[in-house]
């Protein structure tokens, strides 16, 4: 009997992407955006689906159902509504978005049908139930409380929910407009950031600040004690789709907002950065008790834009105090792809739950020979090495204050590198975070980078007492490496950590070891292989055009090392030039 493939898909409203699930086990995930090389791209995913079919060796025939990560008639239901409540002046936004629903979200049938040939059944979960799914149904527990926490899906905004074997039931939900992940994103856009792309910015400024709006921010929220909150209306205006807030809000916080782009940040913007971060921190604690309490289990599963907050994901941790907490790597809404496949296997076709999601590296991969080929069309110098050679000449490199990129393997799924499309530096080297920041990434100043440490070294260097897989969890630097760890230390003493072992990644393990052996020090900076602008590398050819328009010293793609010195001139734009902030 043929094996079983459903095609979970993500798109239209934030980062599109495809999941395949083959006997209910995820095969092959992405973003669009790896494809496309559009940051964020949301448009239908018909390269991501493409791969995955190429990737499972089946024709678009073979899918036995498509599933849908949310109800596509119930949001257009909910925007509908929301537009004719505030016309006209949601005529402006009435008139733009429209035509794109009629076009491609209320028609993804005739889509599939055109794009791939697929005729089969398409399943339609309902948003939170995908983010919910998407955690639940890859942590392997038996039963586990479950919050997500977003923008919107429907009409939902927050949901706490139980699973339990293949069931999954969302208990309660908190509904639009009253978002905490729209607050957080109001504040971004008042601190001069963009929205859905930028929120992880103002998460890296707020230890910059000092909680001294307080006061102020608590007026825009009311909270109980179980976390359920309500926002204060008067200081919003997303609801309409015409801004994010009004002029109130800017008279609340006492200055306007801070305009998008690279100017001056004062302390005020650090200040509100701080001080909404704070609150965001204490209404998450107390979602996660509420939600461990109404299920009746002290393991939580998390998921939804606002999961990838990795400092409140630190503060649950410690405060909430869950006996494990998992957060799936894809935790917004590109996982939603994840989730609705799942939901399909294990809630419609009632099969029992599965193991933990057994890797991240679900993303397109590359042969040696398709990488060789490549730099040979570049006519790029390299060496090839053998497996112990290459770990030791890297962890020489990164010894000597080197900043190398490492190109390995298959695509991390979610928005983190974890070791497969890294940049990687020193961080014992007190100006590494400068170099790495200037030189490379092209990034503002404030933010951090995180550390990759050996899961068996983790709490002699870390506050914290279980591993961080997914880099979704900051924690404390113990105060006796603050010091030597500087680069990847940030203003607050605390980092973002990736725990690595080599049952998850042996030959990024087996690196940072030889590092370790070399140095006595089990850690190394680990930043995405992109530069601003740009989403994470995909093929050998992002690679090596990101290496060579960019200041690295030296690249490893697959067993091939690349150093600068010799490399030809390409006569390509810099990354600041191509991206437009030189």
């Amino acid at each position: 009997m043929a094996a079983m493939h459903i095609l979970g898909l993500s798109c239209f409203y934030h980062d599109a992407a495809v999941c395949l699930l083959r006997e209910g086990v995820p095969i092959a995930a992405a973003s669009e955006q790896a494809f496309t090389r559009k940051k964020h791209d949301s448009d239908f995913p018909i390269q991501g689906i493409r791969w995955a079919l190429k990737q499972a060796g089946i024709r678009a025939d073979q899918i036995d159902a498509v599933a849908f990560y949310d109800k596509p008639l119930v949001k257009f239901d909910r925007l509908l509504r929301y537009q004719m409540e505030h016309f006209p002046g949601s005529f402006k936004s009435f008139v733009t978005s429209m035509p794109r629903w009629m076009g491609t979200r209320l028609r993804l049938r005739k889509i599939l049908k055109d794009e791939i040939g697929f005729s089969g059944p398409i399943l339609y979960s309902e948003h939170h139930l995908s983010h919910a799914a998407s955690a639940y149904y890859t942590s392997g527990f038996e039963k586990a409380a479950v919050l997500t926490v977003d923008g919107v899906g429907e009409w939902a905004t927050c949901s706490r929910g139980v699973g339990e074997g293949n069931k999954l039931t969302l208990l309660d939900e908190i509904r639009f407009p009253h978002s905490l992940g729209l607050l957080y994103s109001a504040m971004t856009f008042y601190c001069g950031f963009k929205v859905n792309s930028a929120e992880y910015k103002l998460m890296g400024l707020a230890p910059y600040g000092e909680p001294t709006l307080m006061e102020e921010v608590r007026q825009l929220i009311d909270v109980k004690d179980d976390g359920s909150f309500r926002l204060n209306m008067e200081y919003f205006a997303f609801e309409r789709g015409e801004a994010m807030f009004t002029t109130a809000f800017e008279d609340l916080m006492g200055a306007p907002k801070r305009p998008l782009g690279d100017g001056e940040m004062s302390a005020h913007y650090q200040n509100a950065a701080r001080s909404i971060q704070e609150l965001f921190n204490e209404v998450m604690v107390k979602l996660a008790k509420s939600a461990m309490d109404a299920a009746g289990s002290r393991k939580l599963c998390m998921a939804g834009g606002v999961a990838l907050n990795c400092v409140a994901n630190g503060h649950i941790l410690r405060e909430a105090k869950p006996d494990e907490l998992y957060i799936q790597p894809a935790a917004g809404d590109a996982g939603g792809a994840m989730g609705a496949a799942l939901v399909a296997w294990h809630q419609l076709l009632e099969n029992p739950q599965g193991p933990r999601l057994p890797t991240p590296y679900l993303g397109p991969g590359y042969s040696e020979e398709e990488i060789r080929a490549t730099l040979d069309r570049y006519g790029a110098v390299y060496r090839r090495l053998e497996r112990q050679p290459l770990l030791d000449e890297v962890a020489e490199l990164l010894d000597t204050a080197h900043v190398v990129g490492w190109y390995q393997d298959r695509l991390e799924w979610g928005p983190r590198a974890l070791g497969h499309r890294s940049i990687l530096g020193d961080a014992r080297h007190p100006e590494m975070r400068s170099i790495i920041n200037m030189r490379i990434k092209f990034r503002e100043g404030f933010r951090p980078f995180a550390p990759s440490c050996l899961e068996s070294q983790v709490e002699e260097y870390f506050e914290i007492d279980r591993p961080s897989p997914y880099m979704l969890l900051v924690a404390p630097v113990r105060t006796k490496y603050r010091e030597q760890l500087q680069a990847i230390t940030h203003v607050d003493g605390s980092a973002r950590i990736q725990t690595v072992n080599p049952e998850q990644e042996p030959l990024y393990h087996d690196l940072i070891e030889t590092f370790f052996k070399r140095t006595g020090c089990p850690i190394v900076i680990n930043t995405s292989l992109n530069v601003r602008g740009e989403p994470i590398v995909n093929t050998p050819e992002d690679a090596y055009l990101c290496f060579m328009r960019t200041k690295m010293d030296a690249m490893a793609l697959g067993p091939f090392l690349c150093l600068k010195p010799g490399q030809p001139d390409l006569k390509l734009k810099s990354a600041a030039e191509a991206f437009g902030y030189d």
